[in-house]
């Protein structure tokens, strides 16, 4: 078992997602301490992809800034392994099937465990194709965390079945960003994998204000937030890990 159950040990978690080298390393590195110490439980490290097909602009836009600013998987492990001295919380990567694919899985995922990533979310990965990585992240005990979505109906439950980690629920279809309502029946599909799995269920996908994290809370295990703390870092650059403080502060508040 990896270190990711401990994210929900302490009632509702609160998961960030922060672009590696959005604006630069040393900018990410600020924002991610600045995120654990103010209540975040979890944090998905994204490494920057030229085609992330799961995102909406503003993350796509924390991506081509990375890649223009240089960022590669290798700075991005070596990153890790930096702030893993300083950051005891659970992190996991989330990033797509080709980086993990061209670098050569069994390297990828054995470097994750050496650095200290508990998992990896791939959201392009479809179940039923989870065996290419699925072995190899069991040898180096790094959990390959699935997704459910509002489309997977009648597979909800063969996918929480061979849930690892955590299950991430998709609350809306389309792409990642922020959205002013959220009509998706998600207590009818957190329901399902509950009667399928112990893992715990977080939903992310639109969430960016303290109200919609609570209500999301409120029907799962934990909110996971990915837009609106890549658009602190947009707006404020090198200044934004502060304000990401208090932004999180106030998300893990409204979870209480």
């Amino acid at each position: 078992m990896s270190n990711i159950h401990k994210a929900f040990e302490n009632g509702k978690a609160f998961i960030a997602f922060i672009t590696c080298g959005d604006p630069d390393l040393d900018t990410t590195a600020k924002a991610v301490k600045a995120a654990a110490d103010n209540g975040a439980d979890l944090i998905e490290l994204g490494i920057p992809f030229s085609d992330p097909t799961a995102e909406g602009p503003v993350i796509q836009g924390a991506n081509i800034r990375a890649l223009n600013g240089g960022i590669t998987t290798d700075k991005v492990f070596e990153f890790v392994e930096v702030i893993r001295k300083d950051v005891k919380i659970p992190l996991v990567f989330m990033t797509y099937a080709n980086v993990v694919f061209s670098y050569g899985a069994d390297k990828f995922i054995s470097k994750c465990r050496d650095v200290g990533i508990d998992g990896m979310i791939l959201p392009d990965l479809p179940f039923e194709e989870k065996k290419e990585f699925s072995p190899i992240c069991d040898k180096y005990d790094v959990d390959l965390i699935s997704l459910i979505a509002p489309t997977s109906e009648n597979r909800i439950a063969m996918i929480a079945k061979e849930a690892k980690g955590f299950l991430y629920i998709v609350s809306s279809l389309g792409v990642t960003g922020a959205r002013a309502e959220i009509k998706t029946d998600l207590k009818s599909i957190v329901d399902v994998a509950r009667e399928n799995t112990d893992i715990p269920c977080a939903v992310g996908f639109g969430i960016s204000t303290p109200d919609q994290a609570r209500k999301m809370a409120g029907i799962s295990d934990g909110a996971i937030v990915g837009s609106a703390i890549i658009k602190l870092l947009e707006k404020y650059g090198k200044d934004a890990p502060e304000y990401i403080g208090e932004y999180v502060k106030s998300m893990k508040e409204a979870l209480r």
